[in-house]
């Protein structure tokens, strides 16, 4: 059985767990894409490519065992209620495009790892510098490597393109619910701290 998700004031909140984690996987991906650009657009010393490489996958694995954490404490945790004046098509979109940003968060950081793992240079991954992260089995061990990795940086590629198209619609959703629709779908995903409560949409 799933908790209930914690009320503030009248208003149905996101557990303070929650929040935190969909906050610190958020600002993750957003510097794991800055950085991917960066790596792709602009000419830097190949010591500075090679840092940025080394810190991307850090981040990249991190925010892959936040978003595991985050998808176990959805399921045991039942989210807020969207608002009932939601129309039904409305509603299958919400569900369908929250679908597709679970799936694509676990697919982009797989698939880097992936990646690494068939890499001809066969580079270890150093967590942080520290911490040794082991590569996929069959993929390092692979004969020919070199076509796969292509493959898998193509699909990377284009994962990182199709993300940043998913957050863009669910970054416009929330503020449309916000400033033009007036509900509290964004302030249910929001720090409480320092903030007064608002009513519910319609008290």
């Amino acid at each position: 059985m799933t908790a209930p998700a914690k009320q503030s004031r009248g208003i149905t909140r996101y557990t303070g767990v929650a929040i935190i984690l969909h906050w610190l996987i958020a600002a993750g991906i957003l510097t794991l894409i800055v950085m991917g650009l960066v790596m792709d657009h602009l000419s830097l010393d190949p010591m500075r490519v090679f840092q940025l490489y080394q810190l991307h996958k850090s981040i990249g694995i991190t925010v892959m065992v936040l978003i595991a954490l985050r998808i176990v404490w959805r399921l045991t945790h039942r989210p807020p209620e969207l608002p009932g004046d939601m129309k039904g098509f409305e509603r299958m979109a919400a569900h369908l495009t929250h679908a597709a940003l679970y799936g694509v968060q676990i697919f982009m950081p797989l698939s880097g790892w992936a990646m690494v793992s068939v890499s001809a240079l066969g580079i270890p991954t150093l967590l942080y510098g520290t911490i040794l992260w082991p590569d996929l089995p069959v993929l390092s061990t692979l004969q020919n490597k070199a076509p796969v990795e292509a493959a898998l940086k193509a699909v990377h590629h284009w994962g990182g393109w199709f993300l940043l198209a998913l957050i863009v619609l669910h970054i416009a959703a929330a503020l449309r619910h916000h400033f033009i629709l007036n509900d509290n779908i964004l302030r249910q995903m929001l720090p409480a701290i320092g903030r007064k409560s608002l009513p519910r949409h319609g008290d």
